[in-house]
């Protein structure tokens, strides 16, 4: 079954990465620009792939050396005065993906963990939890016997690190009794 979607050209698919990369708040992996790029089910991966290097060889677009795009000025520029090219409502759902994608953006930055195999045989797990401004709101590192268990630790501290926060500051400083 064909899928109909608004985007009818190549050129209208440069409009909607330009649209797209300039609202996004940091250079992203070439997935992310097709997962957000292809909101309209017109567009495919082979065009998109096509307009992407396109936008990279003409300066609207960069490709960094750990594969991450990012907007040019000349992008933004060329993109504004093309934005209105686009439908209504391709630009609507490419707003809604890209602000949740920022969200994921603001995330990661806010939660990071790494793992440090160490001689001895055990491993270290560096956890941090970050302000939205990149302050470090809490940082700790634990020493675990095995990779089994540094990895679990990880994805608990990653998938509940404020409360893992909020359980730290009340053991730190305690409700005084009246």
């Amino acid at each position: 079954m064909v899928q109909v979607g608004f985007i009818r050209s190549k050129e209208e698919i440069k409009y909607l990465i330009l649209y797209i990369s300039e609202r996004l708040i940091a250079p992203v992996p070439f997935e992310v620009l097709q997962e957000l790029t292809m909101c309209d089910p017109a567009v495919d991966f082979f065009e998109f792939s096509e307009c992407l290097n396109y936008l990279v060889e003409t300066g609207h677009m960069t490709r960094s050396s750990d594969e991450l795009y990012a907007i040019t000025e000349r992008g933004v520029q060329n993109g504004r005065a093309c934005a209105d090219e686009l439908p209504y409502s391709v630009r609507l759902t490419a707003d809604r993906l890209v602000k949740e994608q920022n969200a994921a953006i603001v995330r990661h930055r806010q939660v990071q963990s790494a793992i440090v195999p160490r001689s001895s045989g055990v491993f270290s797990v560096i956890l941090c939890f970050n302000d939205e401004q990149g302050g470090s709101l809490w940082r700790t590192e634990l020493t675990v016997p095995d990779r089994v268990k540094a990895n679990d630790l990880v994805k608990r501290f990653e998938a509940a690190p404020e409360q893992m926060y909020g359980s730290m500051i009340r053991l730190l400083f305690p409700q005084e009794k009246e």
